[in-house]
């Protein structure tokens, strides 16, 4: 038995995600938007922790920080840090326990399918 399920899209979601389902489906369309349109670059610096290179703008900072703290709220295994580098640098930083590497897998591989399907085509570094 896994702490996962399937859901919309072919991602893995916890169970013990206190998101109710319904909503579930709503909040992975609104990281997918902010992933292909704020995501330039991902690191993987360990198995625990995935770090997203986001373009420098307000607006990006601020939705990194609105979907945290809301994502946060639902499944608290999250650890978030959105770091601003410079006027055109942002950071997001996520990281998990040991016991939700294979979440954390599953998040990067939806950023980069959102990533390669930006305007722009180009795929994240790793």
């Amino acid at each position: 038995m896994t702490d996962e399920h399937p859901t919309a899209g072919d991602t893995w979601v916890p169970e013990s995600c206190r998101l109710p389902t319904v909503e579930q489906p709503v909040r992975l369309a609104e990281f997918d938007r902010f992933f292909a349109e704020a995501v330039r670059r991902l690191d993987r610096p360990s198995a625990r922790h995935l770090r997203l290179h986001l373009t420098g703008t307000a607006e990006a900072e601020h939705t990194a920080r609105d979907l945290s703290a809301r994502e946060s709220a639902c499944c608290s295994f999250f650890t978030f840090d959105v770091t601003r580098h410079g006027p055109d640098a942002v950071t997001l930083d996520v990281q998990v326990p040991a016991s939700r590497v294979g979440v954390l897998d599953a998040l990067t591989n939806r950023v980069r399918t959102a990533v390669t399907a930006a305007p722009d085509g180009t795929p994240p570094a790793d």
